[in-house]
């Protein structure tokens, strides 16, 4: 028998002064029973990151034809396609003939900064494509609850994660920037 997702419901307040973005979200958001919370709390950052009224979880780790998180237009197209972790080069070449705009959001420490070291040369290539890593994440898995209200502050770079328990700051560090021609 497969195990089931377990629901997490995610009250998300997000003021971006960088994007000028400012929004609520009430996020339902499913956790593979192969994902761990820190995982699920990037994928909750990369929202933040990316928010917009049409961004939704798509299914990840169940169907690798689907990214963590995605927007797509009217007509299906897919306008972005947000993968989280340590995807393969395949994986982001091929997202990136799909979408209109690539983006990886990396999180693990040194293990994310020898998988850049590793694919940085073939991925730097890819003119749709955005790389960004999480450092120090951990303790985002600490703010995991079946139902929790969270705060996002994005000003200068810097995210301020506000939670029940108090606050967190990350510094994402962007390896890679889409080109804007």
């Amino acid at each position: 028998m497969a195990l089931k997702s377990t629901i997490y419901k995610i009250d998300l307040n997000i003021a971006d002064m960088d994007r000028q973005y400012y929004g609520q979200h009430n996020l339902t958001v499913a956790r593979h029973p192969s994902e761990t919370d820190e995982r699920m709390m990037v994928r909750v950052i990369a929202f933040t990151l990316f928010a917009s009224e049409s961004l939704a979880f798509g299914k990840g780790l169940s169907d690798e034809d689907e990214p963590d998180l995605w927007q797509k237009d009217l007509t299906g197209a897919i306008e972005l396609w947000i993968g989280v972790g340590l995807p393969t080069e395949k994986e982001i070449r091929k997202a990136a003939g799909r979408a209109q705009q690539v983006a990886v959001v990396l999180y693990g420490g040194k293990v994310a900064d020898m998988w850049w070291e590793q694919n940085s040369k073939a991925l730097l290539k890819l003119n749709n494509l955005t790389v960004i890593n999480l450092p120090e994440t951990e303790e985002l898995a600490n703010i995991a609850e079946r139902g929790f209200d969270v705060s996002c502050t994005i000003q200068d770079g810097q995210i301020m994660v506000g939670h029940s328990n108090g606050t967190l700051h990350i510094t994402p560090t962007i390896l890679k920037e889409k080109s804007t021609y």
